[in-house]
């Protein structure tokens, strides 16, 4: 584009145009997860309008605008523009508050101009306001929705960004000069991995109650299978959720910040409706599992909101809470197909899981450490809890070894098992990998979740193996 006489200004939008993200959402997650109370308050003034709760949100919330994710084109087009003696001005629906702290981290902005709580600037409201400002086609104006074409009609050229195919063809229909840039595309994948399949493998845990008990019916491994399908569409919902509250926790963290919504790959809009969506197909298999199994689910999908919007904050419950929602997959199994569950079962997988989640906190503590940070952002702990955290790591794993091999010598034991001694090797099995997963935590190589590093490291899956070999001898011999 020509820009050796700019007598026009360039208007820029701010979502989905300079920002590949909303700002609406991006304060009303914020706000529910800084305070649910306050965030579903805020919810309240939108019979006030949408200008309205936008100022309530922003009062809510807590964002961290230097953590957003910036289209860094968008950015290079505007500073070019200003550059080449051209003015530039943001002006976006956002509510003005917002859109000033924006303006100024980014400094690339001569003018700023958002809603001011009464008046929505968006749209026709939009138009008329640039209209009235620099005059009937005096501005070039770079938006990616359809609610600016309105602002294209009354600009002198108009400028999508990463417009879909039917909203490039209407701004073509319009009067003035129109281009077209793309700096980022819409991958499907990108909503699998926001559904986080690898993590469908702790729900295996549902079959736990079948190969317990030995019962390899048709009808059972079906029952275990659609609790399975169940438990993963609903835990995939809340992890959803749990990615949109913490949007400002995942961007400051190195790793978690190239997932789908804390990196802007997915418009966080469509997170409510995929969490949505996941939770209500969940929930309908459940329904044909019986009352019992739906009344789990329910219980987990409760219980994993809460620690997603209050209890991970909280010292030592978050870790508890961890071990109970592992422990209720095996309780689902057990829902689904009627198999009765032992007190040793039950009794070894919550201080497994304790031990497991108990780690996973570690790690997080352990990384902070070597980034020079003293506490777990939106978390209860300080990395003067490291050590505290790592005994309750492996105390509760030895316990749950001990629980094992006091089951190993039950009666259940030697009624399921021709050769219950042999299980004895699993013990030590278990003692060796729990004492490895801490050490490796307190090297600060473990995994965000040690489900996955276990799954992916090749000691872990030799360890997998041969506790199966055992078993399997145990009941065949």
């Amino acid at each position: 584009m020509q820009q050796d006489v700019t007598p026009e200004i360039l208007a820029v939008d701010l979502d989905g145009t300079l920002l590949r993200s909303d700002m609406l959402f991006e304060s009303f997650w914020s706000a529910l997860g800084r305070n649910w109370k306050t965030g579903l308050a805020a919810i309240a003034s939108l019979s006030g309008g949408r200008a309205r709760l936008k100022s309530e949100l922003v009062a809510a919330s807590d964002v961290d605008i230097a953590l957003l994710p910036y289209d860094d084109a968008v950015i290079e087009r505007v500073t070019a523009w200003r550059a080449a003696g051209g003015r530039t001005a943001l002006v976006t629906a956002t509510d003005q508050a917002l859109a000033d702290r924006i303006a100024t981290h980014l400094g690339i902005f001569d003018e700023v101009h958002g809603s001011d709580g009464s008046t929505n600037l968006k749209g026709p409201e939009k138009a008329r306001f640039l209209t009235e400002r620099f005059g009937e086609a005096a501005f070039v104006y770079m938006g990616d929705s359809e609610a600016d074409l309105p602002v294209w009609a009354a600009s002198a050229k108009a400028i999508t960004v990463n417009a879909p195919q039917k909203l490039r063809a209407a701004a073509e229909t319009l009067e003035p000069e129109v281009e077209h840039i793309g700096t980022s595309g819409r991958d499907g994948k990108a909503y699998l991995k926001a559904m986080r399949p690898h993590q469908w493998m702790k729900n295996l845990l549902v079959f736990l109650p079948m190969l317990a008990a030995q019962q390899f019916t048709a009808l059972t491994l079906l029952q275990s299978l659609m609790a399975f399908i169940a438990f993963s569409l609903v835990a995939s919902s809340v992890y959803v959720v749990n990615d949109l509250l913490d949007l400002s926790v995942d961007r400051a963290h190195p790793r978690k910040c190239k997932r789908p919504f804390a990196a802007g790959d997915i418009p966080i809009a469509h997170g409510t409706g995929l969490a949505t969506g996941l939770l209500g197909i969940g929930l309908l298999i459940a329904v044909f599992l019986g009352p019992a199994f739906l009344l789990v689910m329910s219980v987990y999908y409760i219980t994993t909101s809460a620690y997603s919007l209050v209890l991970k904050r909280r010292a030592v419950v978050d870790i508890c809470t961890l071990a109970m929602l592992y422990t209720l997959r095996i309780v689902a199994g057990g829902s689904a197909t009627a198999i009765p569950l032992s007190v040793w079962l039950l009794a070894f997988a919550i201080f497994f899981f304790l031990s497991l989640a108990a780690v996973k906190r570690q790690a997080e503590l352990v990384d902070n450490v070597k980034r020079g940070k003293l506490d777990v952002s939106g978390r209860g702990y300080s990395v003067e809890d490291l050590p505290i955290i790592a005994m309750m790591a492996i105390s509760s794993g030895y316990v749950a070894v001990l629980v094992m091999a006091l089951y190993v010598n039950s009666v259940n034991m030697a009624e399921l098992y021709s050769s219950p001694a042999m299980l004895w090797a699993i013990c030590f099995i278990l003692l060796y990998w729990i004492s490895r997963t801490v050490m490796i935590a307190h090297r600060g190589q473990m995994h965000d979740d040690p489900v996955v590093f276990a799954v992916r490291d090749g000691t872990s899956r030799a360890c997998f193996v041969i506790i199966l070999c055992f078993a399997l001898a145990a009941a065949v011999f």
